[in-house]
């Protein structure tokens, strides 16, 4: 599947086969392209909670308003990232360039992250949306369908997983064989109303 039929065939599948099950060879090949995301400077923000206790599913499922997609996919991934990635031996990021490069851009990370907490965040949330979309785009390319979901307790799933103070969720998505395929599309709007030349009128 090319990369323009996964993106049109991408939808938000909510009924999956819950007998389905993905090899670990495929969940580590869908994670490892999500991990080709790019990020500000290279951070790498995101961290990905594979949530495989079929117990821990339930709990999920029931912090989340009870929608079956969470217990019934093959795959459930919760897409966080750390808040404090820019200040956690950032020349990691940039270990392969030259010396002259690394120590630049380790500065300018230092530089634009420190006492910027809402850029921390903003930036938490950008890495994980796009990466996000990498996932629900490469999964559709192997074959499976996807759904974001933003539908839950954040406090509540974020206890369960035990998830770092300094670390938020962004959504969580579920991945699997579709049982029902989604609606046809109820409203796209058109090109010219979410396309704007220069500036806005």
């Amino acid at each position: 599947m090319d990369v323009t039929e996964a993106i049109e065939g991408r939808r938000s599948v909510k009924h999956f086969d819950p007998d389905h099950r993905m090899t670990e060879d495929e969940i580590r090949t869908l994670l490892s392209a999500t991990m080709l995301s790019p990020t500000s400077f290279n951070i790498q923000h995101w961290r990905f909670v594979l949530v495989l206790d079929p117990a821990m599913r339930q709990e999920i499922r029931g912090l989340a308003w009870n929608q079956a997609q969470v217990t019934d996919a093959s795959l459930l991934v919760l897409v966080c990232g750390d808040q404090q990635a820019w200040s956690k031996q950032p020349e990691r990021y940039w270990a392969n360039a030259l010396p002259s490069a690394r120590e630049f851009l380790v500065g300018a990370i230092l530089k634009v992250y420190q006492d910027a907490e809402q850029l921390q965040r903003d930036e938490v949330m950008r890495s994980g949306g796009i990466a996000a979309q990498t996932l629900m785009i490469r999964a559709k390319s192997l074959g499976y369908d996807s759904c974001p979901m933003v539908g839950f307790d954040f406090e509540g799933v974020a206890r369960l997983i035990n998830l770092p103070d300094d670390h938020l969720i962004c959504m969580m998505i579920c991945v699997g064989r579709a049982k029902k395929a989604a609606q046809s599309r109820s409203g796209q709007l058109p090109y010219e109303e979410v396309v704007v030349e220069n500036r806005f009128p």
